[in-house]
C-alpha cells in the first residue's frame, strides 16, 4: 500500500507564482476525505448486495462479528473485516468492550430494503460503472466510446434504482402528473416506454390497467429477457418488451402516451428519437419524459449535491455508451436546459417541468402534443 501522508507532512515545494500552504493543507485533507469516502462506497455496495444491512437491521441489537455472520449466512472472516471499514466510516456503532456491532435504526432507515430510498442501492453505481475503467482510459486516448456489454449486471443495477425512484412512485406521484391519464389507462389506451430496460415500470403499469396496451423497446436484449421472465410470472398478456434500435424511431399517431425514463441522453441521436416520439403520439397524446434534473451549465451545478456522482456517471457510461454508438455523447448532465430546448425543437410547445419531493435528482416533463 502506498504511504497515505495527510496535511500534517511538508506541502510539496512552492512553486512560481506563490504557494498558499494552508490551502494546500486543507486540499490534502479534502483528497484523504475523498479515497476514504470511495473506499467506503464500495463497502456499502457490498454491504448491500450481501444482505449484510438487512441482516443487522433485523437484529435490532449490538452483535458480534460471528452473530452478524450467522444472520446473513456468510463468512465471518470477511464480515469481520467489512464491519471494521463500516465503523472508521461511521456507519456501524461499536463497542470495544464487548467488541459488539449495532447498525443505528437512523442509519439502516437509509441502507436497507424495504424504505422508500434505500442509498445502498445507488452505492452500486461506482463499482458497476469501474468495471469499465480498462476501457475507458483507452478511449481517453483513442476517442470512440463503449459497448453496452463493458458493463456487467448494469441493467439489474438499473431496474433496482428506479425501482425506488420510478416505480414505487408511480401511482401516487409521476403518472398523476398527466392530466386525466389514470382514467384514460382504466378505459384503455396504448402506451410505449421506449428504452425500457427491464420494463418495470410498465410491466407494472401493465398489471394496474389490464384495459390498456404496453410496448416496451431496448436496445438490449439481456434486459429485455428479464422483463419477459417477469411478465410471464404475473400472467400478463397485455405488455410486450421489444428489442428495437431507437436511432430513426417513429410509429406515426400510434400510442396515446410515451415514457422514457432516464433514457434519452443515453441514446445515439436523443433529438431524433424525441422527434419520433412526438410524431408516434396521437393528437392530444402525452409524452412523460423523466431524465437527469441538473443543468447544461457547469457552474450552474455547484450546488447541487449530486453533481461530482453525475458527472462520473457520464464519463464512465452514459456519455461513453452514446459515442460507443457513433452518437452524440449528450452525457448524463445535458441538462434541464437543453432537454427542453430539444423537446421544442421536436414539436411539442406545451411543456410542464416538475420536480418530485421524493426525487431531487430528477426532473419530469410533461408534453403535450397538440
Amino acid at each position: 500500500m502506498p504511504d497515505m501522508q495527510t496535511s500534517a507532512t511538508v506541502a510539496p515545494s512552492p512553486i512560481k507564482g506563490g504557494f498558499d500552504e494552508d490551502r494546500s493543507a486543507r486540499f490534502s485533507e479534502r483528497v484523504v476525505d475523498l479515497f476514504n469516502g470511495a473506499a467506503v462506497t464500495l463497502m456499502i455496495a457490498i454491504g448491500h448486495r450481501t444482505g449484510l444491512f438487512d441482516a443487522m437491521a433485523r437484529l435490532n441489537a449490538p452483535a458480534t462479528s460471528l452473530g452478524v455472520a450467522e444472520v446473513a449466512g456468510l463468512d465471518e472472516r470477511y464480515v469481520r473485516e467489512w464491519l471494521a471499514t463500516m465503523v472508521t466510516g461511521r456507519i456501524v456503532d461499536y463497542d470495544p468492550a464487548t467488541a459488539r456491532y449495532r447498525l443505528p435504526p437512523e442509519h439502516a432507515a437509509w441502507l436497507t430494503r424495504g424504505n422508500p430510498v434505500n442509498m445502498a442501492v445507488t452505492a452500486q453505481l461506482i463499482p458497476t460503472v469501474s468495471m469499465a475503467q480498462d476501457a475507458i482510459v483507452e478511449r481517453f486516448r483513442t476517442g470512440g466510446g463503449t459497448r453496452y456489454s463493458e458493463y456487467p449486471c448494469f441493467h439489474a443495477y438499473m431496474a433496482e434504482d428506479s425501482g425506488q425512484t420510478i416505480v414505487a412512485a408511480l401511482f401516487d406521484h409521476i403518472l398523476p402528473l398527466v392530466p386525466g391519464l389514470t382514467e384514460r389507462l382504466e378505459r384503455g389506451i396504448t402506451v410505449l416506454d421506449a428504452g425500457c430496460g427491464v420494463g418495470r415500470a410498465l410491466i407494472r403499469m401493465a398489471g394496474r390497467f389490464p384495459d390498456s396496451r404496453f410496448v416496451g423497446h431496448d436496445l438490449c436484449e439481456d434486459a429485455l429477457e428479464m422483463g419477459r421472465g417477469e411478465a410471464l410470472a404475473q400472467g400478463l398478456t397485455n405488455v410486450r418488451l421489444e428489442a428495437r434500435d431507437l436511432t430513426g424511431f417513429a410509429e406515426p399517431e400510434i400510442y396515446d402516451f410515451i415514457t422514457t425514463f432516464d433514457a434519452v441522453h443515453d441514446q445515439k441521436d436523443p433529438a431524433s428519437l424525441l422527434r419520433g416520439i412526438h410524431a408516434s403520439l396521437k393528437p392530444g397524446g402525452y409524452y412523460l419524459m423523466q431524465d437527469i434534473g441538473g443543468s447544461s451549465v457547469l457552474e450552474r451545478n455547484l450546488q447541487n449535491p449530486f453533481a461530482p456522482l453525475l458527472y462520473t456517471a457520464s464519463c464512465m457510461h452514459c456519455m461513453a455508451a452514446s459515442l460507443g454508438q457513433g452518437g452524440a455523447g449528450l452525457g448524463t448532465m445535458w441538462g434541464v436546459e437543453l432537454a427542453e430546448s430539444m423537446l421544442r425543437e421536436a414539436g411539442f410547445d406545451d411543456i410542464v417541468m416538475h420536480r418530485l419531493e421524493h426525487d431531487p435528482l430528477n426532473a419530469y416533463f410533461v408534453c403535450r402534443k397538440g
